[in-house]
């Protein structure tokens, strides 16, 4: 229990020092991680970095939806749209990997711009 309570000690100590943004954009970092491993393995690995994506986007597209997110209506819109597309694509008997990484690594890119 202490190991754990150290290591979330650290995490929390590394997180101060990065920004909101860069922390998100860490998070399309690792999915794609995933699906890129994925890509050319087997079947569990493929669903399970399918998984891990869906929840990532189905997070993206609840805090987009909600009243008290303060970007732009516009901004929030276009990018439930790109879920709603990715989320599609997910669901197809067999997903196009590149084009769900590629839609991650525009996110991430974007987020650590900004």
């Amino acid at each position: 229990m202490s190991r754990m309570t150290d290591a979330a000690r650290a995490y929390q100590a590394g997180a101060t020092h990065r920004t909101l943004r860069t922390q998100e954009a860490e998070v399309f970092q690792v999915t794609n991680a995933g699906l890129r491993a994925a890509r050319a393995g087997g079947p569990v690995a493929q669903v399970r970095a399918l998984a891990d994506n869906r929840r990532l986007w189905t997070t993206v597209n609840d805090l987009m939806r909600d009243p008290a997110n303060a970007l732009p209506m516009e901004l929030r819109a276009s990018i439930v749209s790109v879920g709603l597309a990715v989320q599609r694509e997910m669901e197809r008997d067999a997903p196009n990997f590149d084009f769900l990484i590629a839609i991650n690594e525009n996110l991430a890119a974007g987020l650590a711009a900004g």
